[in-house]
């Protein structure tokens, strides 16, 4: 049954479009820049929550600046990624490297979640200092592991069957 939805989706005229004009390459494309405006972004927040970078500035203030980036970049990627997988969602969805990425994806969203709603409402006492505490120390190490993972294993899904 969910095998049947999966090949509906490739046989949706969009699919075949994309599929079979220079649209799948500009998709991918747009995917490309996307995830690296996106990573850029939370590759910011993480190295100034490990105290590795930017310690000049405010976690608040950081955070302020560059959520609204990842999170539209995000958007983005998500848009371009669902139309390059409708071209081949059948094979996709039975991908090891596409279902690890997706895993991943969950992984760091929970992150995200969790260091929002829970960790960044703590920043008054330590916003401006280099030493942050262990949890959001652990949540930007995750971050940057679990993105990592997200890129290697999305660049491994056009080469693994």
């Amino acid at each position: 049954m969910l095998n049947d939805f999966w090949l509906w989706l490739e046989y949706l005229p969009i699919a075949g479009h994309i599929g079979a004009t220079w649209w799948f390459p500009l998709m991918e494309s747009i995917h490309v820049v996307s995830i690296t405006l996106m990573l850029g972004a939370i590759l910011m927040l993480d190295l100034r929550l490990l105290g590795l970078a930017a310690n000049s500035y405010t976690v608040s203030a950081m955070s302020k600046e560059l959520v609204p980036w990842s999170a539209g970049a995000f958007v983005m990627a998500c848009v371009t990624g669902v139309a390059m997988f409708i071209t081949r969602a059948s094979a996709h969805v039975l991908n090891p490297a596409f279902q690890i990425k997706m895993l991943l994806i969950l992984l760091a969203g929970i992150n995200i979640v969790l260091f929002h709603f829970w960790i960044l409402r703590t920043t008054p006492p330590w916003d401006s200092s280099s030493n942050t505490p262990t949890t959001a120390r652990m949540m930007a190490g995750a971050s940057l592991f679990l993105w990592c993972g997200v890129m290697l294993a999305g660049r491994w899904v056009g080469h693994v069957i």
